[in-house]
């Protein structure tokens, strides 16, 4: 199945306790779609950058049989730019700069090669941008995939409800989750964003690892631990693009489908944090990520006798 994915490509700057960067690649549209170039996934990225943005990052991408014909380049304008610092434990982070850019007057325009996409992942993006994506094409997907943030649901709440409705497949951090739902109990919270539409809801945990949700079943899958954690920037991303990317090469939706799609998705975010920006993603080949995902069966699997 053929992926299209809406979101950012932009540049980052980034300050761990590692150390830190000058401006470099980043967005959440640019992590997915090298994580799905892995798999060997057919995808395309809806974006926009700005005349500053290097045409050696575009090549990279198409070089990865990525499809850029969807990314708009505005020559006068700039690209999204965000800079952060990282705290001690890697949870938490301070934004120091914003820069929205090109991104502010953003019109996604769906190329016509990408219009018969069975995978529809939609980045965190203002959610009027997320529904005139879905709009815009002229049949509706086979899943919808939604990311989103507490951002919108501070600002735009009543528009991200009318997206969220529409979407099949949610992915929101438990902060985030239990502000969309007002539940504290995660279990309640899925339950009750169930019933604002999604069929499958996906609440990350970062280092404690990820829950899916559907239809009165649960999965919970820990996340990998790993001797080395530089960056957590775009991990989000990454999983999120392994998992879409999984269910694009078995080309079915089923429970089992999706809890296996989880693990290829995590089993990515493990490869993202270990250098900067998409550094060791770019790395990462298909029989890595076999190994990694022995890893987590290894981690994970066990036989208890009573």
């Amino acid at each position: 199945m053929k992926l299209l994915v809406v979101g950012s490509v932009a540049f980052d700057a980034i300050e761990t306790p590692f150390g830190k960067t000058d401006k470099i690649l980043g967005g959440a549209a640019t992590y997915i779609s090298i994580a799905s170039s892995i798999l060997g996934v057919e995808s395309g990225i809806v974006s926009v950058v700005g005349g500053d943005f290097p045409q050696s990052d575009l090549d990279m991408l198409s070089g990865r049989g990525v499809n850029i014909e969807g990314i708009e380049i505005v020559k006068e304008g700039k690209t999204f730019f965000w800079s952060g610092k990282y705290h001690n434990d890697l949870n938490s982070r301070d934004t120091l700069v914003t820069e929205v850019n090109v991104l502010e007057n953003f019109d996604p325009k769906i190329p016509e090669s990408m219009q018969d996409a069975e995978i529809l992942l939609l980045g965190n993006l203002h959610p009027g941008v997320q529904l005139s994506v879905l709009e815009k094409m002229k049949n509706r997907p086979k899943l919808v995939i939604l990311d989103t943030m507490n951002f919108w649901m501070d600002s735009a709440l009543d528009i991200l409800m009318q997206m969220i409705a529409k979407t099949d497949v949610i992915t929101i951090n438990d902060e985030e989750a239990r502000q969309l739902s007002a539940e504290y109990s995660l279990v309640k919270a899925a339950k009750k964003i169930h019933e604002m539409g999604p069929k499958y809801v996906i609440i990350k945990k970062g280092e404690h690892g990820a829950l899916l949700f559907h239809d009165g079943k649960i999965f919970a899958i820990p996340a990998l631990p790993l001797e080395e954690v530089f960056d957590p920037t775009g991990a989000g991303d990454t999983f999120a693009g392994g998992f879409a990317s999984y269910l694009a090469k078995k080309g079915s939706f089923t429970f089992d489908n999706m809890k296996a799609a989880l693990i290829v998705g995590s089993a990515m975010a493990s490869f993202t944090v270990e250098k900067f920006g998409t550094q060791r993603l770019e790395e990462v080949t298909e029989s890595d990520m076999m190994e990694r995902i022995n890893s987590f069966k290894e981690l994970t699997t066990f036989e208890v006798e009573v």
